[in-house]
């Protein structure tokens, strides 16, 4: 049994590394302490799910171990994706869920993404769990809670399959890397009468031909190659759970999630002129004045799916996206974050176009880096970017904008830098209208990184 370490309590989920701080005896105090939060709030039974992870069945049976023994009733949806989950919280007369994944993290790391009460839980209530364990005895409820295995599989997919609607049908690449999405995709996308070239379909927890996270270029080159080799119009990737999606063209460009936000955007503000439209501070420059252009209100936001998750709550947006690939439509659909369901929407749209890469290709963008990280010790990160807001000078900046970490906008771009909420790294990004002043502007970051912390290896 391993002791409860504090640090496996994240921002926005739970996660740890297996045997080190994570394993079913910490699984299943926090499926009493979360069953405790649920009874609270007047629930009484818990959807949960596993992805493909070989630590999965185990973590699985103790969390719901834990669960009942704090007197609430188990749904256990089995092996799927993250969003089957967030779904059976809408359809299965149960507002909380718990989804035991490790997301994109390596293969020896799993967690959790919890739902309370019709919320995904972060910040202070994540915490709240921590010190209910640390001052709970682990002795079980008077009642103990029923188990009961349920099948989501098909009420899942038949519910996209009748909302999202193909023009013509067409070829399509998906890579999902192994990860759990694989298990559901190809039919999804069958079932919406489009032909699928499966990659790397097979759930296999040990992720053997590439990392399941196409927030990554190295992790799409299979995807380019496929395009390239076969007559494929589109190509689409997901992440290890499901919840993110990846997209490259024809010709291999990757279309990074806030591009694909540009055609989301223009498309829900058609049906819902006016609205606003969510967008976390790695995404482009240009998605502001897209928005405002199809009639929209852009708001920026913080990056960590459940806050912008209960932003989208807040607001009434019916639509929010993250640059990691999150994106959410409260427009025909829940407000939760599904790849799964964004891969069939921008293939809905994609559909109508005789030249799809086109479409996407031809969506403004600027020289710009992928998400770089600066790799610190345990609680590193926080201190720099605390210490950068406090005494970083910018040059030329137009605004700071300090809602999460440092975004510095310039004339001719913006640089990013933020502290991770999942793993000790600072977060980088930069775009710029030009190389050189790509160059400049990283300039200006690694300048004041040194500064602060004169060892820093940077990956610029």
């Amino acid at each position: 049994m391993l002791a409860l370490s504090p640090t496996i309590f994240k921002a926005y989920d739970i996660r740890g590394v297996i045997g080190k701080t994570l394993d079913a005896s910490v699984a299943k105090k926090i499926g009493q302490a979360f069953g405790r939060a649920a009874l609270a709030k007047g629930e009484r039974k818990v959807v949960i799910g596993r992805d493909g992870r070989l630590s999965g069945p185990e973590l699985a049976a103790a969390l719901a171990q834990g669960l009942q023994a704090a007197g609430v009733d188990v749904i256990d949806l089995g092996v799927v994706a993250t969003p089957m989950v967030y779904y059976g919280t809408h359809v299965l007369g149960a507002a909380s869920g718990i989804m035991v994944t490790g997301s994109h993290n390596p293969p020896d790391y799993n967690g959790f993404k919890m739902v309370l009460a019709g919320e995904a839980i972060h910040g202070e209530t994540i915490q709240a769990l921590y010190r209910d364990i640390a001052a709970h005895d682990g002795a079980p409820a008077a009642t103990q809670g029923a188990y009961a295995t349920h099948d989501i599989r098909a009420q899942y997919l038949e519910r996209i399959i009748g909302d999202v609607k193909v023009a013509r049908p067409m070829k399509i690449a998906v890579d999902c890397g192994n990860g759990v999405a694989g298990a559901f995709a190809g039919d999804l996308y069958r079932g919406m009468g489009l032909e699928v070239i499966e990659l790397f379909c097979e759930v296999d927890g040990n992720f053997p031909n590439h990392h399941p996270d196409p927030a990554h270029p190295e992790n799409l080159q299979d995807l380019i190659r496929c395009l390239q080799e076969t007559d494929a119009e589109i190509g689409i990737a997901f992440d290890g759970d499901g919840d993110r999606l990846g997209v490259v063209t024809k010709d291999g460009q990757i279309i990074y999630p806030d591009r694909q936000m540009m055609l989301f955007a223009a498309d829900v503000l058609s049906r819902n002129p006016g609205a606003e439209i969510l967008y976390d501070v790695k995404c482009t420059r240009h998605l502001a004045p897209y928005i405002a252009k199809h009639g929209g209100r852009p708001l920026m936001w913080k990056t960590g799916h459940s806050l912008v998750k209960a932003k989208l709550r807040e607001t009434g947006a019916p639509l929010g996206g993250e640059m990691s690939g999150h994106i959410f439509f409260k427009d025909r659909w829940y407000g939760f974050d599904d790849g799964l369901y964004s891969g069939a929407r921008l293939l809905e749209l994609l559909t109508r176009e005789a030249d799809p890469s086109a479409l996407l290709n031809a969506l403004p963008q600027s020289d710009s880096t992928p998400e770089l990280h600066l790799h610190l010790q345990e609680g590193e990160n926080v201190a720099l970017i605390d210490s950068l807001r406090s005494n970083a000078k910018f040059a030329d900046a137009e605004r700071i904008i300090d809602i999460d970490g440092l975004r510095v906008e310039y004339a001719d771009g913006f640089g990013l830098a933020r502290s991770s909420n999942t793993t000790p790294v600072v977060v980088m990004r930069f775009e710029a209208e030009t190389p050189q002043a790509l160059a400049r502007i990283q300039g200006e970051f690694k300048r004041v990184i040194l500064a602060a912390k004169p060892d820093a290896e940077l990956p610029f």
